[in-house]
């Protein structure tokens, strides 16, 4: 039976302590105490600064013990990736960049397959900001040069949706640029800033 998949957005203008409950929901679904979380840092580079001072949140929050999966730079290590894959009660995906988490992972064969088949084997999933995005269908792989069309990015699809995260201020601009890339009448979820979906056995709610 597949995890369950949190998807967070984040507050990118927050500066609060105070542990966030939609992380205190979530630890309290892995049903372990102190579990152990793997980090998954692709869409930062695998960023030492923002590692630690995510590892606080996610202690403050209720996990046990955070350790970075290596996958990016001259640091990277595939297989020592997957090992602390496999001994996580958890996995969580970082934010930054959504395109360079994607092609940070699929720049080692297996990683991604290898990440579905601990989803699948019933292992929770936790995303924030970029990560949450990574954890849905698709998103936007941006033009970067004149005469460029934005086309469509493939993610891990782990949530079986589309969404965008703290986009509220410019009105949701990407999230509409991205269902213009997919059929009439797809539909997508904005996660205000501050907000979390609970996504598991098909149903999808709100939390915090």
């Amino acid at each position: 039976m597949s995890g369950c998949v949190y998807l967070l957005a984040g507050n990118p203008c927050a500066r609060s302590d105070k542990p966030d409950p939609a992380l205190r929901a979530f630890f309290r679904e892995v049903g372990k105490p102190a579990p152990r979380v793997a980090y998954i840092g692709t869409a930062s580079g695998d960023d030492r600064g923002f590692f630690k001072a995510m590892r606080l949140r996610l202690l403050a929050g209720g996990a046990g013990e955070v350790e970075l999966a290596p996958l990016c730079g001259a640091a990277a290590a595939p297989a020592a990736a997957k090992r602390v894959i496999a001994n996580a009660d958890a996995v969580f995906v970082s934010g930054g960049d959504v395109a360079e988490g994607m092609d940070g992972l699929r720049a080692h064969r297996g990683v991604p397959a290898f990440l579905r088949r601990r989803f699948e084997a019933g292992v929770p999933f936790l995303g924030l900001s970029a990560g949450s995005i990574m954890l849905a269908r698709g998103w936007v792989r941006w033009a970067e040069a004149p005469g460029e069309k934005n086309a469509l990015l493939a993610c891990l699809g782990f949530a079986p949706l589309y969404c965008d995260v703290h986009g509220e201020a410019d009105g949701w601009d990407e999230l509409k640029a991205l269902l213009r890339l997919l059929p009439a009448g797809s539909a997508g979820y904005g996660i205000r800033a501050g907000g979390a979906l609970r996504v598991c056995g098909g149903v999808i709610e709100e939390v915090g």
